[in-house]
């Protein structure tokens, strides 16, 4: 994702477009998109929030699993695919759209609740980790850039602050509500009812309701000058160890 902002800067070159038709930059300017945004992305964090608690639960319980490494195996699956997938959706996001990874993220994440539902074995849990890891890294990345670009340069830490936030108070009250549900109604299949219900919503919300954003990008790259292509390799050691300031927050992000 960090390659992403850089890219952005470098990727579109020409003329400034003519001022009816220049996509408008501005939180106020873009509420109804970006309030969109952020309600899709606490769908996106209920995705995560849905097996944090249960998960490990269902481990011992059901699969007699003992071991600490293996129950929390799901969580490092998840964590390599989502950043590989990461960096894919900062890669191709100004090369195919924001919108289609966005949807297509949402595509790969349908059969998620279903799995965690019904699996027989804990193999089965790996791989809708591994789906998740997917649908994370394409939603909650593109609903990020999506944001920035609908308020240009001046407002992206606010658009950034307010991604994090829905996202992750998300995260917390779907693990409270899922641990709710299955002290009431057991481990499986009733906590996983909820997925559902955000994998649909974040579905339909992405293909019917939210509008490309790459527009706003090349709005504000034409406007406010833009340097030559660099090649992906040299974005990539730029923002991983080259410039210090990309290095430590790649480093803050490891972490």
């Amino acid at each position: 994702m960090k390659s992403s902002a850089a890219e952005k800067s470098v990727e579109y070159r020409g003329s400034p477009d003519p001022p009816g038709n220049a996509p408008v930059l501005g939180l106020r300017e873009n509420l109804a998109q970006f309030s969109l945004l952020v309600l899709v992305n606490a769908f996106v964090g209920g995705m995560v929030g849905l097996e944090r608690v249960i998960l490990p639960l269902v481990a011992e319980q059901e699969f007699g699993l003992v071991s600490k490494s293996v129950i929390l195996s799901f969580i490092v699956g998840f964590g390599f695919v989502k950043a590989f997938t990461n960096l894919a959706a900062g890669r191709f996001s100004d090369r195919i759209g924001r919108k289609a990874l966005l949807v297509g993220g949402w595509v790969v994440g349908l059969p998620i609740p279903f799995i965690l539902m019904w699996a027989p074995s804990w193999g089965w849990i790996t791989v809708a980790n591994f789906l998740l890891g997917i649908n994370q890294g394409l939603c909650w990345s593109t609903t990020v850039i999506m944001k920035i670009d609908l308020v240009g340069p001046k407002r992206r830490g606010l658009a950034m602050g307010l991604n994090e936030f829905s996202g992750y108070l998300a995260v917390s009250l779907a693990a409270l509500a899922t641990g709710y549900i299955a002290a009431a109604y057991g481990l499986r299949p009733a906590p996983f009812y909820l997925g559902v219900g955000f994998v649909v919503l974040g579905l339909i919300l992405s293909l019917f309701f939210v509008r490309e954003t790459r527009g706003h990008a090349r709005h504000e790259a034409k406007n406010h000058g833009s340097a030559a292509d660099v090649p992906f390799k040299d974005i990539f050691a730029r923002t991983s160890y080259k410039n210090p300031d990309l290095f430590s927050c790649s480093q803050a992000g490891m972490v």
